[in-house]
Parts: structure tokens; C-alpha cells; sequence
């Protein structure tokens, strides 16, 4: 069985760019329909594709994020 890596980025505002982010998930080889980013702030975990995320990796071991910090 082969693993997948999926990427989660989140940028704290609508007006930061995730581009950075996008970047070092595409440079590690993840395919751009694993990744996903959501523009929202970081006090809570009411996130729509950070849900998305872990309802699809149930089956897969590898999750690539970048942080910011």
C-alpha cells in the first residue's frame, strides 16, 4: 500500500498570502488536489478545510504542514 502526504496551511487573515505555503507543499511533491488552506484565525479550531482534511486522511498516515512561527 502507498501513503499519501495531504499539506494543511492556514494564514490568519483574508489579506495574507498563502503562497509560501503552497510553495514548500508543491516543492515537497504534494499534489495540489492534497492540499489544503484555510484563511482564518488561529484562537479556534472552527476551521472548514482543516475538517475536510481529517475526515480524508482516516485511511493515510502523513500529513505535511508548514509553519509560520
Amino acid at each position: 500500500m502507498s501513503s499519501r502526504i495531504f499539506g494543511y496551511g492556514r494564514v490568519s487573515s483574508k489579506d495574507q498570502n498563502e503562497a509560501r505555503q503552497l510553495k514548500a507543499f508543491k516543492d515537497f511533491g504534494i499534489d495540489d488536489r492534497d492540499i489544503y488552506i484555510d484563511k482564518k484565525s488561529g484562537k479556534d479550531f472552527e476551521r472548514t478545510n482543516y475538517k475536510k482534511l481529517i475526515k480524508r486522511i482516516k485511511k493515510y498516515f502523513k500529513v505535511g504542514y508548514d509553519s509560520t512561527t
